[in-house]
């Protein structure tokens, strides 16, 4: 599989480092093969990764196996060592503007949702995290995982930012589906999950949503979800 940056210039040299260092996690992940991170041969910066058998599985039949698959592959992630420097420190995904969408119910809670973003991250552990962990990025075959792919947003941070990540795409799937996800990953750790990963995931993706308006019931859980984490978090 080849990869080609386009856009983003910089991220080459990132997922080639964070593939060599996911190769030692407990969870298949691509092998990388080559990196032409300043375009010479390629034209423009570019991985060449093996190929992975599976598929995406957005509906699954079995939905609390799916669920609990998702969840425990987090813990395997984020136990693995300190990874290199060329690694960032999460970061929120920047937005070109930090209005709330014109359906919101409360724009308080928005910005003040808007100012915890902008804070200091939770006090540690800070692990080595995915960054984009969603249903998109894991590859299944006959019920089993078989692939977790996308690597190019690898960070170091709180492991709650790779489970809010998560629970922001189960969305659609309703408010049972989120917290029985999140509830799977907090009994495989016998961690508690920290409401300020609700806050920057969903400040993370402000623009997108003005632009690309959910339906009604997402709207809702969506809101519902950032006025209890704002809520917790003062």
């Amino acid at each position: 599989m080849l990869r080609r940056y386009v856009r983003e210039e910089n991220l080459a040299e990132r997922e080639a480092l964070a593939l060599t260092f996911a190769a030692r996690l407990a969870v298949p992940t691509p092998e990388l093969l080559a990196a032409d991170t300043r375009g010479d041969g390629a034209g423009v910066p570019a991985v060449l990764m093996s190929w992975l058998p599976g598929s995406v599985r957005w509906w699954p039949v079995d939905h609390e196996r799916w669920l609990a698959g998702l969840a425990a592959l987090l813990p395997v992630i984020h136990a693995a060592p300190p990874p290199p420097p060329g690694i960032p420190r999460f970061t929120p995904y920047e937005q070109a503007s930090y209005q709330p969408p014109a359906w919101a119910r409360w724009p308080k809670i928005w910005d003040r949702a808007v100012e915890i973003c902008a804070g200091p991250l939770p006090a540690g552990p800070h692990v080595f995290l995915h960054r984009d962990f969603h249903p998109g990025n894991v590859l299944w075959q006959r019920g089993t995982v078989t692939g977790v792919v996308d690597w190019p947003a690898a960070s170091t941070g709180p492991p709650s930012a790779d489970v809010g990540h998560c629970r922001a795409n189960l969305f659609p799937y309703g408010a049972a589906a989120v917290g029985r996800f999140t509830r799977e990953w907090e009994g495989l750790t016998g961690a508690t999950y920290h409401p300020w990963a609700d806050i920057v995931t969903i400040v993370g993706d402000l623009d997108g949503l003005r632009e690309q308006t959910p339906v009604a019931a997402e709207r809702r859980l969506i809101e519902d979800v950032l006025a209890r984490a704002v809520t917790a978090l003062g």
